[in-house]
This record gives C-alpha cells, structure tokens and sequence, in this order.
C-alpha cells in the first residue's frame, strides 16, 4: 500500500519501497513547497501528477540520464546549431517556457504542468533553483526547457519545440555550459526514445542516487526542513556560447 504522506513534516520513504507496476510510484500527498521538492530532488524523487490526482511522488528504476560529455549531435542537428539563426539564454523567459511546456500537445489530453506546479517551480526559480534554457529565432521563443539544477546535477522537468530541433538546441547548449563549467549530469527521469537518440541512456536507481549522495551529499530518509540549495558549478550564462567543436556521428 502506497503510504499518504503528511503536509508536515517533510519525510519520503526509501525509495526501494517504490512500486514496479507503475514503475517508481513511491508515495501520496505532501505539497510542493520548496522544502518539499529540495528535498524529493535530493533524494532521487519527483511529482508527476494530473489536476484531477492528488501529488504523486515518483523514483523509477531504471532512471533515464545523460551525461554531458556523452551529447550525440548529428550532422543535420550539427548543421542547425551553426546556421539555423537560433539565439540561446538562460532565465529570460522562465514563466513562459513553463507555461508552453504547460501547453496542449498532440496525443496528450491534458497536462501534468498543473497551476499548482508551475506555481511551485515560479517559487524556485524565484529562489535561484529552477532554470530555464531559451531558444529564439527572429525575436519569437521557438523551443527551451527547464528544470532544476543543485551542484553539479541538472534535473530536467519538460522541454518544448515550436520548430525542429528547438529543443535539441536548448539541450546541446545546457549539456555544453555544464561540461565547461564541471557539471556531471542530467536527469532525464524516464525513457524516451527522444532523448534516448541524443545519447541518454538508462542505469540502475541505485547508480542514480549513488551519484546524488556522492555530488549532493547523503541525507537521511527521515528529515527535518532542509532547504539548504547546492548552487550549480556552472555559469547559466555561458549558455549561448556553446561550442561547435562537437563530433558529428552518423547521418539524419
């Protein structure tokens, strides 16, 4: 039985009591404030639910990550990040690449970016926690993503395309800034074939959260508030001067 967690205080349970069917489903309840998600973060958790579901906690196993130095651009991606016109920033539009990642999608009858999430991660960007990654092209957002970054580690949220390879840009450029500035990985939650083609792969939860406790230190899975934040290694501002020294590997 999925334990209901209290507003308060701030306590998830071990992750190994997640469930295999859905896979990661950990626990029920608590709330979206900053103690609440630092502490989730930290320890290898998220919320993924629908307005309709209370908060749902989440740590699947395996976890979907990659590692910056591991970014697969190929020749066509390669080609768009040269001469595709796009300019990139980082925290200039945050309230608007979550609202678009928030937005209707085709296939997807509703949003798990509910009013409530985007209100809780507004609160953590506010705090110097949550990041966006802008894409423009000709003055108009055509692609970003954001997430939430704690010392060397970048947990990715949702990303969002409004041309092709938007996101794919967005992602290249965050993964470069982080290798330049001793960032060691991104946390892409779950498997998708998407991210699976620009080299993220999964490992095993326990390798996940072994890197946490290394990179983030090791928190006790009974905690007080800890609302300690980790301030990434790297600049968010080097984010629009990435490199094009990427190897290209095979063709569109």
């Amino acid at each position: 039985m999925l334990p209901w967690l209290a507003d308060y205080p701030v306590h998830f349970p071990p992750v190994e009591q997640a469930l295999r069917d859905p896979d990661g489903l950990l626990a029920i309840g608590g709330d979206l404030s900053p103690a609440w998600l630092l502490a989730a973060y930290r320890r290898g958790i998220f919320p993924w639910y629908s307005d309709d579901q209370p908060i749902l906690w989440w740590s699947p196993d395996p976890r979907m990550v990659l590692f910056p130095h591991e970014i697969r651009v190929r020749r066509s991606l390669a080609k768009r990040l040269r001469n595709g016109g796009f300019r990139v920033t980082a925290d200039a539009a945050f309230g608007e690449v979550i609202a678009t990642c928030a937005g209707p999608r085709e296939g997807q009858p509703g949003t798990w970016i509910t009013d409530a999430m985007r209100e809780a991660y507004a609160r953590l960007h506010a705090l110097g926690v949550a990041h966006s990654v802008e894409v423009w092209r000709d003055g108009r957002l055509v692609g970003g993503l954001y997430g939430v970054a704690l010392g060397p580690v970048f947990f990715g949220e949702s990303m969002f395309s409004r041309e092709p390879d938007a996101s794919k840009v967005a992602l290249v450029h965050l993964a470069r800034a982080m290798q330049d500035g001793g960032g060691r990985l991104i946390d892409c939650q779950m498997h998708t074939s998407h991210l699976a083609s620009l080299g993220a792969r999964d490992i095993a939860r326990a390798e996940f959260i072994g890197y946490l406790e290394k990179w983030l230190g090791k928190t006790p899975e009974a905690s007080a508030d800890d609302t300690s934040i980790i301030p990434p290694g790297w600049s968010f501002e080097r984010l629009g001067a990435v490199r094009h020294t990427t190897q290209e590997r095979g063709k569109p």
